[in-house]
């Protein structure tokens, strides 16, 4: 298993290239299968995630290839309907797979989705959803088995205790493509990956209004044809890397991203006194000696993202004076917290809300990563540390960061991996 080796305590300097979103790639893969003709998208980063999506539609029979950060789906012959428990058990947002298979088949087998543990995040709005459209579900030792005679427009309110749902609005998007009649979304998710995807339906030939707010309208339409789609750019992983220059008091450029999609985050590194510049498709961060601490409170699109909630906590572990970080979409996202403490953090914990008091430094120490986001800010933490470092269990990583050590590199990290 890999680990991370970190040599921390020295500034960030430098420009890196945004990667294509992976929250965008899946669906957007996923939703190739309602066509037979093939698709080919553009700018798809090589994480182990889209790989596993790849996998998954080639066990289903489609024909899939990667040439650099293109990929081509050619779903003309879909010989299966079930996806298997092996392969996703391992990603969670393999979910979104269930309408477009359905939609496509008229029935699906499907085992109940893996990935992060970052507490429970039911599939309740996604059954709900198809339910309305009119796929009969049940539930058959450990899998979701849904039929379908014939897919229906209607309308459907997908809100639920935490806000809106990103891959429940995907699934009940695509499928409500290929529905007879109008389709009515109402709280449908906001995100900009969920933007995306209604482009690349668009450009497949589906008639929808209104993505990006929480009112999406789908006309359905009997049949869809391949389309060609270029990703946009991955924010995630673009404020990852302006909280590292942030945190190690560095200087930090990310080209090519959307500066349009991260004003929560670049707000409240203002808000902190860190230095701001953006152009049209590039964003800046100069980081100063201290920072002022923050009051965070993440919610779905437009608000603080939930999965820069985990960096930014890393960023505060240094700030002067204590922050505090409310979790109201995943409440139970914390089990980073412990491992930052053995860097020298002062986090506490208080139901969905942390406490971070800020401290003069870090100290390099054994740590293991339990989530993505979370190894991410295990990473900034130990790149801002002093002394050494060692993460271990970065698989994680590879899920959902391309070339992260190899950009970190880039920016002066000393970083390496150890198999």
């Amino acid at each position: 298993m890999d680990k991370f080796i970190i040599s921390g305590g020295k500034p960030l300097k430098g420009t890196v290239t945004a990667s294509g979103a992976k929250n965008a790639a899946l669906p957007i893969m996923a939703a190739s299968i309602l066509s037979r003709e093939p698709s080919v998208i553009h700018n798809v980063p090589r994480l182990r995630d889209t790989e596993t999506m790849a996998r998954i539609l080639t066990f289903l029979g489609a024909r899939v290839s990667f040439s650099d950060s293109t990929v081509t789906i050619e779903p003309g012959n879909l010989t299966r309907c079930t996806a298997p428990y092996e392969l996703v058990s391992t990603m969670r947002a393999s979910i979104c797979l269930l309408g477009p298979l359905v939609a496509r088949c008229g029935q699906a087998k499907f085992s109940m989705p893996g990935g992060c543990v970052i507490g429970p995040r039911p599939i309740d709005l996604h059954l709900k959803g198809l339910s309305k459209l009119g796929v009969s579900i049940t539930m058959e030792k450990g899998y979701i088995v849904a039929r379908n005679k014939k897919l229906k427009g209607t309308s459907i309110f997908l809100g639920g205790p935490f806000g809106s749902s990103v891959l429940a609005t995907a699934n009940v998007l695509t499928a409500a493509t290929v529905s007879a009649g109008e389709t009515v979304i109402e709280f449908a998710a906001c995100e900009p990956e969920i933007v995306d995807l209604a482009i690349f339906l668009r450009r497949m030939g589906a008639k929808i209004r209104g993505e990006g707010s929480h009112l999406i309208r789908v006309e359905g339409t009997r049949k869809l044809h391949g389309a060609t789609h270029t990703l946009l750019p991955d924010r995630i992983e673009t404020g990852t890397y302006l909280l590292a220059g942030a945190a190690t008091c560095g200087s930090v450029s990310v080209r090519r991203c959307c500066p349009e999609n991260l004003f929560s985050l670049l707000d409240k590194l203002e808000e902190a006194g860190v230095e701001v510049a953006r152009g049209q498709d590039w964003i800046g961060v100069k980081g100063k000696k201290f920072w002022k601490p923050l009051d965070i409170v993440t919610w779905p699109y437009p608000g603080f993202p939930t999965d820069l909630q985990a960096q930014m906590m890393a960023f505060l572990t240094l700030a002067e004076g204590v922050s505090s970080i409310t979790e109201k979409v995943y409440p139970d996202r914390f089990i980073h917290v412990a491992e930052l403490n053995r860097l020298g953090a002062c986090i506490s914990l208080d139901g969905p809300k942390a406490l971070v008091r800020g401290v003069k430094s870090l100290f390099g120490a054994k740590v293991m990563a339990s989530d993505l986001r979370a190894s991410a800010a295990l990473v900034i933490a130990g790149l801002a540390a002093k002394g050494e470092t060692e993460i271990s269990r970065i698989y994680h990583l590879d899920r959902g960061y391309e070339k992260f050590e190899e950009k970190l590199t880039q920016l002066g990290a000393q970083i390496k991996r150890v198999r």
